[in-house]
């Protein structure tokens, strides 16, 4: 019989004129972010900071002015009275809110509107433009960006009182047309946004300075627009130091103040509380800034983001 003879593999040695053998590497798939149960309770906490004034504000709209007084904050009353507040807050006072609501779409029209404009036409000429003193211009900007508006407000209220401005809707529209974070945040992004190149072809084509901005440089501009558009909305929306030292007579109020006057009602002698209206009223005033924000939120994110990475 014969015996079995067992055989062992020889390990495969690669020929002289052949290459060896390279371990492909493994490919990794895209890395999980890491879990923070920290910083979930931090954003969950921060959103509730958030979301809970409005909660507020939304459900006590809803109740009547007993209401108010006797029912949980958080929590609907028997008696649903939105549909009511509102009717009552635009006809309350010969419907003196409605002119509140316009003076309000005025000074943010004329006031934002311009300051966006001032603000586009000094950071293009900042961002694309030699001149002396730019330096020094540069200092100034930063400089009033780190003065509070409130600082600034019974030197201007003095100087309006000699022009004989104070009282008018020019003593709220003109301290409104100078933003300078929106004018220092247009120079950065045209300083991104805009090449040199581009503007140096279109000059070569014949086109002339206005032609350029309004034709090549606004387009590009666009995303830093609006997002200065709505830091100086907001901004003039909610305007109230300003009007309060500066204007006297009700018809020129805006909502800020006008709401503040009707809350002051019931500290007044003979005075009738309506919580309810200015609840609402406050409810009412909010709406077209949440609704500019959700509407133009992928223009001013942009526009945020814009020169944060260096190509």
């Amino acid at each position: 019989m014969s015996s079995p003879v067992t055989t062992l593999a020889q390990p495969s040695v690669p020929s002289a004129g052949s290459a060896p053998r390279l371990r492909t590497p493994r490919r990794r798939g895209p890395r999980r972010p890491r879990r923070s149960v920290l910083l979930t309770v931090l954003t969950g906490l921060v959103l509730l900071y958030s979301l809970v004034p409005l909660a507020w504000l939304i459900i006590s709209a809803t109740k009547t002015q007993e209401g108010l007084a006797h029912s949980f904050g958080l929590w609907f009353n028997g008696d649903f009275a939105l549909w009511d507040n509102i009717r009552q807050t635009f006809t309350y006072s010969d419907g003196v809110f409605t002119r509140w609501l316009l003076n309000t779409v005025l000074y943010v029209v004329v006031g934002a509107g311009g300051a966006t404009l001032l603000a586009v036409l000094g950071g293009y000429a900042l961002a694309k433009f030699k001149f002396p003193g730019k330096r020094a211009v540069f200092a100034v900007v930063i400089g009033a960006v780190a003065v509070p508006g409130t600082a600034l407000a019974v030197p201007t209220f003095l100087m309006f009182s000699k022009m004989g401005l104070t009282d008018t809707p020019w003593s709220v529209i003109i301290p409104s047309l100078i933003s300078p974070f929106g004018l220092y945040l247009m120079w950065v992004f045209a300083s991104e946004a805009v090449p040199d190149e581009l503007l140096e072809a279109a000059r070569i084509d014949g086109a002339g300075e206005l032609r350029t901005f309004f034709q090549v440089v606004l387009p590009l501009l666009a995303p830093g627009i609006v997002t200065v558009s709505l830091f100086t909305m907001v901004a003039t929306w909610n305007n109230y130091f300003l009007p309060l030292i500066m204007l006297k007579d009700p018809d020129w109020y805006p909502l800020t103040l006008g709401l503040n006057s009707w809350n002051a009602q019931a500290a007044t002698a003979g005075g009738t509380p309506v919580f309810n209206l200015v609840i609402t009223g406050s409810l009412i005033t909010i709406l077209p800034l949440i609704a500019a924000f959700l509407l133009l939120q992928k223009y001013w994110q942009s526009g945020l983001a814009a020169g944060s990475v260096k190509e």
